[in-house]
């Protein structure tokens, strides 16, 4: 049995590697700045979602220096346990304020959010509307929930309407569940017209903020806020992992969610909680995004001096006001061809393939930080504009 076992794993990771799709794990060893260590080289890297370079941040390293030697590394049981400080809450009242809601509540995880707050609210009676290009923690927090999940065209209002009006059962909850910044392709979520229809049809809405948060908004909280709708969505999660510098994840809405999730989201009520430094780290990390738009205003820059870079040079690539910008390559094989070609110019930008996208849409997915010197962007177009040769 063992063996068949093993040979069945072998041929799992035979298919996958005939597929060009095996992956494997790179060893960073150094911090994640627009600068890394990889097998002893230095190589800029436009691959991490730290957009604002606050993982490195003095103020924000210094401070959580002290809270380690307060409070230690961990906390030794869940937040219903032993689990809870003061910073917790601290924290969670932060939150709340930086996203314009009553409350907030703090996961291990952006990903544990997700699955275990869909999961508690939505049951086998309910229908979840999911973006067809949703993260895959929302995918699988629908899943686990066993709602009936009806998915529309990507960022398609006629599509999600034109389902929303097949249903015709009464009383029967319904979900409206989106990113608000997709995390492969950096496109933004029409979330004034889902709040219309939310409306309009009586659905609970629910946003991922994960690659928002931080980025865009005139404070920096997300989409909600730049789209003037944070009192009009149900469920707003988010990540403490990119733009924040730290770890972790939080959903911010009414008190009564809040509460209920207390009481029925198992990622909360089973999982040991965050660390002290952690949570220093947010916290410092968020009044920096408050208070201080200089790393947001570099960003800005970084993200139209690419653009207007990859426009002027013909790259089929997709356009946004984020920081993310997929190079669209088709295939598995070219997209790995170009990646190795880039790395062996001292640049990490990993390929990505599917089943991260669809088939036909592998891709580079850069990412940029605020941190990005001139230096680093007139490199990285100089790499690309010779790698352009051989496409």
């Amino acid at each position: 049995m063992i063996n068949n076992f093993q040979n069945w794993i072998a041929d799992q990771i035979k298919g996958i590697k005939s597929k060009n799709q095996h992956r494997i794990l790179t060893q960073i060893d150094s911090g994640m700045g627009p600068e890394i260590i990889i097998d002893g080289k230095k190589f800029i890297q436009f691959a991490s979602n730290n957009y604002l370079g606050l993982t490195m941040n003095k103020k924000v390293i210094n401070s959580s220096k002290k809270i380690l030697e307060r409070y230690g590394t961990g906390t030794g049981g869940s937040r219903l346990v032993t689990g809870t400080s003061n910073l917790h809450y601290e924290l969670e009242k932060i939150i709340a304020d930086f996203k314009n809601t009553e409350s907030s509540l703090v996961f291990s995880s952006g990903y544990l959010a997700n699955i275990g707050t869909i999961s508690a609210i939505m049951g086998s009676k309910d229908i979840i509307f999911s973006d067809e290009l949703n993260h895959a923690s929302l995918i699988d927090g629908a899943r686990i929930s066993k709602a009936q999940i009806v998915i529309y065209k990507h960022c398609d209002m006629k599509d999600l309407e034109k389902k929303l009006k097949l249903v015709s059962r009464k009383n029967i909850r319904k979900m409206i569940l989106t990113d608000s910044v997709f995390s492969m392709d950096g496109d933004i979520a029409p979330l004034d017209e889902i709040v219309f229809l939310s409306a309009k049809y009586d659905c609970i809405t629910m946003i991922d903020e994960a690659h928002a948060t931080g980025v865009l908004g005139k404070k920096g909280s997300g989409a909600s806020e730049m789209f003037g709708v944070e009192k009009k969505i149900d469920i707003c999660m988010g990540t403490l992992s990119k733009a924040v510098g730290s770890v972790g994840g939080y959903i911010a809405g009414s008190k009564k969610l809040i509460d209920f999730l207390k009481n029925k989201a198992r990622t909360f009520i089973f999982d040991t909680s965050l660390p002290a430094p952690a949570l220093k780290a947010s916290m410092d990390a968020i009044d920096i995004i408050q208070n201080s738009d200089g790393p947001r205003k570099n960003l800005q820059k970084n993200i139209l001096n690419l653009t207007e870079f990859l426009v002027k040079e013909k790259f089929n690539f997709y356009k946004n006001d984020t920081p993310i910008i997929p190079i669209i390559f088709g295939s598995e094989l070219k997209t790995l061809k170009f990646s190795k070609m880039i790395k062996e110019s001292g640049i990490y930008i990993p390929a990505v393939r599917p089943p991260s996208v669809p088939i036909g849409l592998s891709r580079i997915r850069i990412t940029l930080m605020a941190n990005h010197s001139q230096k680093h962007m007139e490199k990285l177009k100089r790499v690309l504009k010779k790698i352009k040769k051989f496409n």
